[in-house]
């Protein structure tokens, strides 16, 4: 862990501090095992400022125990006139400064690294919604690949009716993937409200505003699979938002490009054939449950008042025109997003056609691709 992890291994005290605070992943009590060099950095940073702040603390206090014990009263002391003593006022003026100074400056190298974006191998667009991240690799290897990726946990864990995995609430159905060795920088906006993509072993944290695209960059020398979560209150799902990040060989990741290639391609046949009924149920009800379920509750029930319920809704047995409008762009002031950027054509049309024959909707009504593509 570097120059002050070295420190503390080289002290019978501060040596057993680190042995503590610096074990093996996962840990209760101390930073994620860092895979990048600026992590490696944050993380001797943090055991450097740790051990001062320590140093400090037991000089300090060791300090002012001893004079309280070896000048008490009841062993006749008498109380030292300081006032106006040179010597003093310097010690206590110059000591802060070089202690401030030796903080200052591995802080300010690191940070000044952090915000080195320049010449990625890949670029990849992070944008956050409520409640999922959306990817777009932009540049490099994959460059056109784009997807979505949400919580994996099964509602069964949430609520209580299955015991809770290693990964609770840190899954997601769709990982970003990215090559070990290469220089990935990540834009970060939203499309609501305010999120952050934090991924502790990275050494990133980055806000994401809507309106704003700030950048980040990471470089995994590791390969595994790494987790992280949005760390904005951004709402009463905030902590359903996990980032899983595979790093695989350069190899592994060229099949990973071609294996989502393939699937765009499949997605560009589905928009443009006419599905049967059944087939926009069964697929509208798996999109249901990872882009809606949240808010209208896969019984269809809702969360009234702030989410209504879709069985026995007026917009959802009413004209299929209008369901089609609020689902593509969401409704001004309320929860309700804008799906038309984030869902294809087809499991646009699938989940309208779900939400229309579930539960005690059973309109028959098929909404094909093409009825979404003439509505956007």
């Amino acid at each position: 862990m570097g120059f002050a992890g070295r420190i503390a291994g080289s002290s019978l005290l501060l040596g057993y501090v680190s042995g503590v605070l610096a074990q093996d992943a996962p840990s209760r009590y101390n930073l994620q095992q860092p895979v990048t060099r600026i992590a490696s950095e944050i993380y001797s940073m943090h055991t450097l400022m740790l051990i001062i702040c320590l140093v400090i603390f037991i000089a300090v206090f060791g300090v002012m125990f001893w004079s309280v014990i070896h000048h008490r009263k009841s062993r006749g002391a008498v109380a030292a006139n300081f006032h106006e003593n040179t010597a003093v006022e310097i010690a206590w003026t110059v000591i802060p400064v070089l202690i401030l100074l030796g903080m200052a400056w591995p802080a300010t190298k690191t940070v000044i690294a952090m915000k080195d974006t320049s010449n990625p191998d890949i670029t990849i667009k992070a944008t956050g919604y409520q409640w999922k991240w959306g990817y777009d690799y932009l540049q490099g290897e994959g460059e056109g690949i784009r997807f979505l990726s949400g919580s994996s946990t099964p509602r069964a864990q949430i609520s209580g009716g299955e015991q809770k995995g290693d990964t609770y609430l840190l899954e997601v159905d769709n990982p970003v993937v990215v090559p070990v060795g290469k220089k990935i920088r990540v834009l970060v906006t939203a499309a609501d409200v305010i999120h952050s993509w934090w991924m502790p072993a990275f050494g990133v944290k980055q806000d994401a505003i809507p309106g704003f695209i700030r950048d980040t960059w990471f470089t995994a020398d590791k390969e595994g699979i790494y987790r992280g979560n949005c760390a904005e209150l951004c709402g009463k799902d905030h902590g359903f938002m996990p980032i899983e990040v595979h790093v695989v060989s350069a190899e592994k990741y060229t099949e990973w490009v071609a294996s989502q290639q393939a699937q765009a391609t499949t997605a560009s046949a589905d928009d443009a054939r006419e599905w049967a009924l059944a087939e926009l149920v069964e697929r509208g009800e798996k999109v249901f449950a990872a882009n809606c379920a949240a808010c209208h509750q896969a019984d269809g029930k809702g969360l009234p008042p702030v989410f209504p319920a879709l069985d026995g809704s007026p917009v959802v047995t009413g004209d299929a025109s209008g369901q089609i409008e609020l689902v593509l762009k969401g409704k001004a002031g309320t929860a309700m997003a804008a799906f038309g950027g984030q869902l294809s054509d087809a499991e646009l049309a699938a989940v309208i056609t779900y939400t229309r024959n579930a539960w005690g909707n059973q309109s028959g009504v098929a909404v094909q691709p093409a009825d979404v593509v003439a509505a956007r």
